[in-house]
């Protein structure tokens, strides 16, 4: 039992759990503990155990008994955190858009031409990815699992974290460094990048590493929306091979 203590202890301090602290969150979740440091550590341990146990069973074919089980916790003391599995889900599937929600503006802000300012974007989004491949897998698995208002809050702040990676791109088209190309869909080819290091990554570990999948994924979206005026940019950023 104290080493599995020690492993759920080791897996929860692996996750920033400011995500739980987020005011919309807290009213939609009910808690029966109303000491909100208690609530934010215990409901990290829990929702680090589930997203393991849904990854690796299926949401439906998980239990708040096996959750309790990996978390070392009771069954009765997740009800005092929780209602239900299905806002263990919720919570879990926050996990990776708060992450990205807090760490793209961080990379956004980091940069002052428009070109980098896209490529620090997509950087911290592939990591974030990385860092949570079994979140990022459960977004794609069982947010239709989720409640209508609950999937609605998931959504909303998917866009959020959207609008960030769109920021860059019109100013990068403002400024003459992109074509004038459809934002929208260049920032969904954009974070689907992203995911598929998470969605295939079961292939993609065996054929190139992290840094290498971002600079070639980055080269290849970027090289649809250059101008020559960009091209020159992102050869600081990206090397000779984008002449």
């Amino acid at each position: 039992m104290a080493v599995r203590t020690a492993r759920n202890k080791k897996k929860t301090q692996e996750y920033d759990s400011t995500w739980l602290e987020d005011p919309k969150t807290l009213g939609l979740v009910t808690a029966q503990v109303e000491d909100p440091e208690l609530v934010k550590s215990r409901r990290a341990q829990i929702i680090t155990s589930a997203v393991k146990v849904f990854s690796e069973k299926g949401y439906y074919a998980s239990t708040i008994k096996e959750i309790a089980r990996e978390a070392d916790v009771s069954p009765g003391l997740i009800y005092q955190y929780v209602s239900d599995k299905e806002q263990v889900l919720f919570l879990a599937l926050q996990l990776i858009v708060f992450t990205l929600k807090k760490g793209l503006p961080e990379a956004f802000h980091r940069e002052s031409n428009p070109v980098m300012k896209y490529y620090a974007c997509f950087d911290a989004y592939c990591r974030v990815v990385d860092v949570h491949r079994d979140a990022s897998m459960l977004t794609y698995r069982e947010t239709h699992s989720l409640t209508r208002e609950h999937k609605g809050f998931i959504k909303g702040m998917e866009l959020e974290t959207n609008e960030i990676i769109a920021a860059a791109v019109r100013e990068a088209i403002r400024e003459g460094y992109f074509k004038n190309i459809n934002v929208e869909l260049f920032v969904y080819h954009t974070i689907m990048t992203a995911h598929s290091w998470a969605l295939k990554h079961w292939r993609l570990s065996q054929v190139t590493n992290l840094e290498d999948y971002i600079k070639t994924n980055a080269r290849f979206l970027l090289a649809s929306a250059l101008t020559p005026k960009g091209m020159e940019a992102a050869v600081d950023i990206l090397g000779p091979e984008t002449e």
